[in-house]
């Protein structure tokens, strides 16, 4: 594949020292042929990919990471879809990302930190004539600007800034006391994912563009104490322009304080540009008399997002949950008639969660969908009503665009990181496109990935992958390790992650065991519900029926296992360190919650609690509630006795660390070997280069020891 670093006219001279990235795999790397951290980290990472208006051109984002720098870097390329060549387009310089096309496939709009903070520019569709539209010259103290979106006519554009809207820093309501260093609460939610709520959110700006600089704009929701997109992800996907350019809808949950802690009543709004005026179309209003229209399709009482204008402007797709609270329901692939404010149930007899949301002229609409532990392209057309699955096979779909009759998704599997294939949108058919990272899957050998169905003690069967150690050998024996997933309601599907990587476990010589046990999508929704109100359940169960099927092989060594996992997955570990009955010779729990109550007064986003552990500690007249808290895994720790390592971060509000630091105490206290490993600048998951190699040898470290 033909590959050329031309059109760096999008650069400048204000970086003169590009991040040095060198990632070809050394010789030893090479012979050793092994999945590594290090190699790992070589890999570049596709980003955000959208083919042009003519589906001649695919535009993309990758990211590349020095580690010595411990910091990445993301540049845009383009690839001829005729030819298969890639085109850098931006230089290492600065970081330029979110690649979109204009309407009309002759520029580029993208966000880049040149001029000193991350600001929207524009460069012609071969890469060259940049030019700043958001911001100043030079950017230094603007507000950066998260997401954009051009309007269809490049009239206006919308971008999403910081704006500060409410005074929690002692600082500012003291203004005598300059260094005082205190925030100040009268309401929820004090702390978010990551970060202390000091009165800052995001908005919604709209502005002009064909005037200069884009510097001023129009806040479309002036003095909210709420984000738009919702936090704490910020999917900037929640805000899309109708074709016209004259109206834009987007997502938000104007709540505050604990109702907003306990809500997940977010939806979908409507601002018209010419009137300045705001609609809900998840709450219809009657035009006659201005009241509430009540109907059980009215009622949308948890998450409404992702709103997707149809060609015509007559119509919006969105994803809607019914259920209030549970952030973890089905999502629905609803339509709203913007001429008669009607609102339809497009998958109410699909049983799977719809997803990324594309339109196909004004009577077809495609869409992402789990499907038995994999993501796969599907398509409905709301005249008919009935859901088509387009694709087929082991592999997680998980974005894709359309351009006249081209598809172009991007795709992973267990054992390949994202490439963009080509989807033949007739039968499905899939067509490599890329070849990111071709060095490392020539000289690197992954693991056989196994497609297990075992039965679980309710007589279910439960989808189960298993990766095997490359050149593996069936006559031997291998270190097993059980995989337990987070969430709760994470799908394990085909995917690959730079952070909890079967093959990098596999590549050290243990059997992976990733069972998609009860409380996980595409399995429908009744084994996805059955988690809430039964943690410590059949889900557990059905842990321990993967774990013991696998055993059985010849080449599982039942005297050598492991158990790992993350954030729901962390619980998981900490539960059944206390009734394993000494299965396994090591536990690895990383965020895990480990005292129920103390969570409760810890975490913030509280619908998530009430919804899983069905309420609040204190309320003595609640079954379900009582029920959980009685089987915390704080509870049984008498019973531990097997070595742990926990791993938790400083910054993580959705799990507080002071779990992780329960759990270690209570270890240590009781004799048992045990390691905190504690990152004071990660939060719920590791994202930092360096970190991610420490905290990889610690993890192996401990499994060598004491498991393999």
């Amino acid at each position: 594949m033909a590959i050329a670093a031309v059109g760096l006219g999008a650069c400048d001279d204000k970086h003169p020292h590009p991040l040095p990235i060198d990632n070809a795999l050394t010789a030893d790397e090479i012979a050793a042929g092994r999945l590594t951290p290090e190699v790992m980290w070589k890999m570049s990472r596709a980003g955000s990919s959208s083919l042009s208006p003519d589906g001649k051109t695919l535009l993309y984002a990758q990211t590349d990471y020095n580690m010595a720098q411990n910091r990445g870097v993301t540049t845009i390329w383009v690839q001829d879809m005729a030819s298969g060549a890639v085109t850098r387009l931006t230089d290492t310089a600065s970081n330029n990302a979110a690649p979109k096309w204009s309407a009309d496939g002759q520029k580029i709009y993208f966000l880049s930190d040149r001029s000193g903070s991350m600001q929207v520019w524009r460069m012609s569709a071969a890469g060259g004539d940049a030019t700043q539209i958001t911001g100043s010259g030079k950017s230094e103290g603007v507000p950066e600007v998260e997401g954009f979106g051009v309007s269809p006519d490049e009239k206006h554009i919308w971008w999403v800034q910081a704006v500060q809207t409410a005074r929690r820093k002692s600082s500012d309501v003291y203004e005598d006391m300059p260094k005082s260093k205190a925030r100040i609460y009268d309401d929820l939610m004090a702390r978010h994912w990551n970060y202390w709520d000091e009165g800052s959110y995001r908005h919604i700006f709209i502005g002009e563009l064909g005037k200069g600089l884009v510097t001023g704009g129009t806040d479309i929701m002036p003095d909210a104490q709420w984000d738009a997109p919702l936090a704490p992800y910020f999917d900037m996907a929640e805000i899309a322009w109708n074709n016209a350019g004259t109206m834009l809808a987007y997502t938000c949950k104007p709540l505050t304080g604990t109702q907003y802690a306990e809500s997940t009543d977010s939806d979908i709004f409507v601002y018209v540009l010419e009137s300045g005026l705001t609609q809900n179309i998840c709450k219809p209003v009657n035009v006659n008399t201005g009241e509430p229209i009540v109907s059980d399709m009215a009622v949308m009482a948890g998450y409404d997002k992702y709103p997707v204008w149809s060609p015509d402007d007559t119509k919006i797709a969105f994803l809607s949950q019914r259920r209030a609270g549970n952030e973890s329901d089905k999502a629905r692939l609803f339509l709203y008639d913007c001429r008669t404010g009607d609102l339809q149930d497009l998958t109410e007899d699909f049983d799977y969660n719809a997803m990324n949301v594309v339109w196909d002229g004004n009577d077809l609409i495609y869409f992402i969908a789990p499907i038995e532990a994999t993501h796969q392209i599907c398509r409905i057309a709301p005249s008919v009503g009935e859901v088509e699955v387009v694709t087929r096979g082991d592999h997680d779909i998980n974005a894709f665009s359309k351009a006249g009759d081209k598809i172009v998704a991007e795709m992973c599997t267990i054992s390949m990181a994202t490439e963009f294939f080509g989807i033949d949108p007739a039968d499905g058919k899939l067509t490599q496109l890329s070849a990111i990272n071709k060095p490392v899957y020539d000289n690197i050998k992954m693991g056989e990935v196994q497609k297990r169905w075992v039965k679980t003690t309710d007589g279910k069967q439960m989808l189960t992958w298993v990766i095997l150690p490359p050149d593996f050998d069936p006559a031997k024996k291998y270190p097993t390790l059980l995989y337990c997933q987070g969430g709760p309601q994470s799908v394990v599907s085909q995917f690959w992650s730079y952070r909890w990587n079967f093959q990098l476990m596999a590549a050290q010589g243990y059997v992976v065991v990733a069972p998609n046990r009860r409380g996980l999508p595409s399995f429908g929704q009744e084994w996805l519900d059955q988690i809430s109100g039964d943690y410590s359940g059949q889900n557990i169960r059905d842990y321990l029926s993967a774990i013991d099927d696998v055993a059985k092989e010849p080449w599982a060594d039942e005297t050598r296992m492991g158990c790992v996992g993350a954030s729901y997955g962390g619980y998981s570990v900490y539960f059944l360190a206390g009734c394993h009955q000494k299965r396994f010779k090591a536990f690895i729990s990383h965020c895990g919650i480990f005292n129920f109550e103390s969570m409760y007064g810890q975490t913030e986003e509280l619908f998530f609690i009430n919804n899983d552990y069905g309420g609040p500690y204190w309320d003595e007249s609640n079954k379900v509630a009582q029920r959980s808290y009685a089987n915390s895994p704080h509870k049984f720790v008498e019973k531990w006795d097997t070595p742990i390592l926990i791993i938790t971060g400083e910054y993580d509000f959705r799990i507080p660390y002071t779990q992780s630091l329960e759990a270690f105490t209570a270890a240590r206290v009781r004799g048992i070997p045990a390691r905190l490993v504690e990152f004071e600048n990660e939060a719920h998951q590791v994202f930092k280069p360096q970190n991610s190699l420490v905290w990889n040898r610690e993890f192996f470290g401990w499994l060598d020891k004491y498991v393999k």
